[in-house]
């Protein structure tokens, strides 16, 4: 686990471990998550939490175990918003559906809650208490989950993150582009951008900076594009007139598309 990172002359970086360990790299890519502990070398950016926290959990094999949930949720995605809540589901392809149960919260809900996520039972019950004059079909993908609770809170770093070109080092993933999952572009992002430094460093292979500078130009533009959309759907999604906000956004796509 990488502790600190240090700068060094030439676009060197000292990288040191956990263990105590340290190690000199010419290249430096820093794919270390929202806390990165390598962003600070290229900016003073920290994430922003964003208002609201989700709460994952699955229904395991719902077709066998769960059809009624599995109909309602069908094979794609399924949202369910209203009273600054929601539940957000989507059908994996190993059968499953994963469940995020959505709230407005402070900050430090998560620990000042007074629910104890390692009691799952406890905790399912007392997160059925923020939605109980909804339908009881939607109710069952709380009550009903098959997995432990995990509180996840939504943080993203400021939508156009950027930063000036500094020799030997640049980021990927999440310590270059978080942002909420309501646009589904997080995951996607990294795994592109990896490619695509990858393919600018093998286009560029005796001259790094070259690489690296071409690799940001492209990434920059997409992802505070992606970090806009992800902010606005997730605004839409908790308004006070929710669902229509989504129902608004989801008859704007299907015209794009059609």
């Amino acid at each position: 686990k990488v502790t600190n990172v240090v700068k060094q002359e030439g676009g060197r970086h000292e990288v040191r471990l956990a263990s105590g360990e340290t190690f000199t790299t010419t290249l430096l890519i820093g794919a270390d998550g929202a806390w990165s502990k390598v962003r600070p070398l290229l900016s003073d950016a920290q994430p922003i939490y964003l208002g609201v926290s989700l709460v994952e959990t699955y229904l395991l094999d719902a077709d066998v175990r769960h059809p009624e949930s599995a109909a309602l949720v069908g094979r794609g995605s399924m949202f369910a918003l209203s009273d600054e809540k929601g539940l957000i589901t989507h059908r994996d392809g190993d059968g499953r559906i994963t469940v995020y149960i959505a709230l407005k919260t402070s900050e430090q809900w998560v620990t000042s809650s007074g629910i104890d996520f390692r009691a799952t039972e406890a905790a399912r019950q007392q997160l059925l208490n923020h939605f109980p004059d909804w339908d009881d079909q939607l109710r069952a993908l709380i009550a009903a989950n098959d997995t432990e609770l995990i509180p996840r809170s939504i943080y993203a770093l400021p939508v156009g993150h950027h930063w000036e070109r500094i020799p030997g080092v640049t980021l990927l993933g999440d310590a270059a582009h978080l942002m909420s999952p309501f646009a589904g572009e997080g995951a996607n992002l990294a795994m592109l951008y990896g490619a695509e430094l990858a393919e600018a460093l093998l286009a560029h292979p005796n001259d790094v900076e070259t690489a690296l500078a071409s690799y940001e130009e492209t990434s920059f533009p997409r992802s505070e594009a992606k970090a806009a959309e992800a902010n606005s759907n997730l605004s839409v999604s908790f308004r006070s007139d929710a669902p229509q906000g989504m129902l608004d956004l989801m008859a704007q796509y299907a015209h794009q598309e059609g």
